[in-house]
C-alpha cells in the first residue's frame, strides 16, 4: 500500500466522543494524491460512497451519508475531471446542478489543456430528462447526452435543440459502457469520472472499462434494503483491483483502488 497523505491516528476514541484530525488536507494535496495517471488513453474512475452495512445512500441520496470531507474529495475528482458521467436516475433523484469553475484547480486545468468545468454527461436510453433544468440550460460548457441509436427521435431532437450535445453508443435504444467510454474519447474527454448511480456502476463494472474506484467508506448503519454501490447482472469472473491509497478523516476511510492489469 502506498500512502500518498499522512493516514491519521486510528487509535480507539472513548465512547461517545468525536475523533479529530490535525488539520483537513489541502485542496492541492487532494488534487496531487488523486491525480490521473499519465498517458494518451480514456481512463475512467468511479467516485461511490458506501456505509458499513453496504448501503450506497439513506432515503435515496447519498448526501446523509457523506461528510464535509468526502465532498473535498468529491470536489477534488470533478476539479480533475474533462467529464463526468451519470446515470439519467441519479441526475433526478440527487438534482444534478452543472459543473462549476473553482479558482482552487484552474491554473491545473488551464496546463492539462481543459476547460474551466467539467462536461456532464447523462447516459439514458430513454431520454426522459427534464431538459428545463439549469444543467441543460445554463451549464458553463454544454452538457453531453449519452444515449443510443434507438432512442426516441423526438426526444434526440429535443434534447439537441436544449443545447445539449448527443452522443449515439449504441445500435439499439440501450447504452454501450465500452462506446459511451470511446465516443467521449474521441471528443478529448479522456480523464472520465462517474459518480453512479449502481445501475450505471454495474454496468461499466460488467463491460470491463472501470479503471479506477474511489470508494469512501462511511462509518454509519443504515440498515433496510438501501442498493449497493453497483448494481445489475453479476460479472462470470470477479475483477481484481490493487488498493493505491488510503486517507482517513473523523472516522471516514477514502480508498483509491485501481484495476491491476494482467
Amino acid at each position: 500500500m502506498r500512502r500518498l497523505l499522512p493516514v491519521t491516528d486510528l487509535t480507539p476514541t472513548p465512547a461517545g466522543t468525536t475523533p479529530v484530525t490535525d488539520r483537513e488536507w489541502t485542496l492541492d494535496e487532494l488534487a496531487d494524491a488523486y491525480a490521473y495517471p499519465a498517458g494518451d488513453g480514456a481512463w475512467l474512475r468511479a467516485n461511490m460512497v458506501t456505509t458499513l452495512d453496504g448501503a450506497a445512500h439513506h432515503d435515496g441520496r447519498s448526501q446523509g451519508i457523506s461528510s464535509p470531507a468526502d465532498m473535498r474529495v468529491f470536489g477534488t475528482l470533478r476539479g480533475l475531471a474533462d467529464a463526468v458521467v451519470v446515470g439519467a436516475e441519479t441526475v433526478r433523484k440527487e438534482g444534478y446542478r452543472p459543473a462549476r469553475a473553482r479558482d482552487a484547480f484552474a491554473a491545473r486545468r488551464a496546463t492539462a489543456g481543459q476547460g474551466p468545468a467539467p462536461a456532464i454527461a447523462v447516459v439514458s436510453a430513454s431520454l426522459d430528462l427534464d431538459l428545463s433544468l439549469p444543467l441543460f440550460v445554463s451549464p458553463l460548457v454544454p452538457t453531453l447526452v449519452v444515449t443510443g441509436a434507438g432512442a426516441p427521435a423526438d426526444r434526440v431532437r429535443a434534447a439537441r435543440e436544449a443545447g445539449a450535445e448527443v452522443l449515439i453508443a449504441g445500435d439499439g435504444a440501450a447504452v454501450e459502457p465500452a462506446r459511451a467510454v470511446a465516443e467521449l474519447a474521441a471528443r478529448g474527454h479522456t480523464r472520465l469520472l462517474t459518480e453512479g448511480g449502481p445501475r450505471l456502476l454495474g454496468q461499466f463494472v460488467a463491460s470491463g472499462v472501470l479503471d479506477e474506484l474511489c470508494l469512501t467508506l462511511s462509518p454509519t448503519l443504515v440498515a433496510g434494503n438501501a442498493q449497493r454501490i453497483a448494481g445489475g447482472p453479476p460479472v462470470t469472473v470477479p475483477e481484481r483491483f490493487s488498493l493505491v491509497s488510503l486517507l482517513e478523516e473523523a472516522g471516514f476511510l477514502f480508498s483509491r483502488y485501481g484495476k491491476i492489469r494482467h
